[in-house]
């Protein structure tokens, strides 16, 4: 029945973030017509977290990775800026510094993967 997630992110300075996905995090894309990359990621998993009124709808996205270290090293020597990596009990989390502005969530798990 399901076979995807289509995940979005918005920015102001789509065409900087998108060069950021093709070129820093090395990632594919298909041409979805008129020149419009949708971009590869890795297998995806989906959590549902009981919501308050501030979050109530709200979605959001996180990049997974086995070695937070490892990938922060290889971000930062690709010149990328990246928050301090701290500890939320249920994982090690960080922020990728996007292009224009905005953070996307970085965290190595503590709890098994659903991906594998």
């Amino acid at each position: 029945m399901i076979d995807g997630i289509h995940a979005i992110v918005y920015s102001r300075h789509a065409e900087q973030v998108r060069a950021f996905f093709r070129h820093v995090l090395e990632r594919d894309a298909v041409d979805a017509g008129g020149g419009w990359p949708i971009f590869s990621m890795p297998p995806a998993e989906l959590a549902v977290h009981p919501a308050d009124e501030d979050t109530d709808g709200r979605h959001e996205i996180y990049l997974m990775c086995a070695d937070i270290a490892a990938a922060v090293d290889e971000l930062r020597r690709r010149g990328v800026e990246t928050s301090p990596v701290t500890d939320q009990g249920w994982g090690l989390l960080t922020r990728i510094q996007l292009p224009g502005g905005g953070e996307l969530p970085m965290y190595q798990p503590r709890h098994p993967r659903a991906t594998g």
